[in-house]
Parts: C-alpha cells; sequence; structure tokens
C-alpha cells in the first residue's frame, strides 16, 4: 500500500511540475512575440534555418548556405550586434 500511494504521489507531483514548466514557458513565449521588437539579423543562420526569402531563393528555410550574408533570423532588437558576423543590413542590397 506504501509502495502505490508513493508511486501516485511521485506521478502527480511530475505532472504538476510539467504543468508549471509549461505555463512559464508559454507566458516567455508571448512576451517575446508581443512585447518585445524583433530585427533582421544578417549572416548568422544556420544551414536552412532562415527566416524569408534571400538571392537564390524565395522561401523560409531554404538557404543552404551557413552564415549567409544576404540570409537572415529575426532576433530581438539590440542582439544582432553582438552576434559575431552578424548585420542589420544584407551584403547586397537588393
Amino acid at each position: 500500500m506504501k509502495d502505490t500511494n508513493l508511486l501516485i504521489k511521485s506521478a502527480l507531483a511530475g505532472v504538476l511540475a510539467l504543468g508549471i514548466v509549461g505555463i512559464s514557458q508559454s507566458a516567455l513565449a508571448g512576451d517575446m512575440k508581443g512585447g518585445a521588437k524583433m530585427e533582421k539579423c544578417y549572416g548568422v543562420n544556420a544551414a536552412n534555418k532562415n527566416d524569408c526569402a534571400s538571392p537564390g531563393h524565395s522561401c523560409a528555410g531554404q538557404d543552404s548556405k551557413v552564415r549567409d550574408p544576404n540570409a537572415f533570423v529575426e532576433v530581438p532588437a539590440g542582439l544582432c550586434g553582438k552576434i559575431a558576423g552578424g548585420s542589420t543590413e544584407p551584403a547586397d542590397k537588393k
């Protein structure tokens, strides 16, 4: 009986912990989307992780070149200048 009670209490504690973590992550994601200003940061993308079109393709996630100076990723305002190789302007202005 003690083992069953311990198992039930552990399971409930785990569910509560996951719920609290989920709520806090949802709140943080909402702040980033709604409250923080975002800016385009060129030259910091990973392969196939760009946010929008750049020379050679017309869609997000299609840039196969890593750290393409013409592909951007949206980051919180002010962060781009702190990333090595980051620029708020593309190398080849259209």
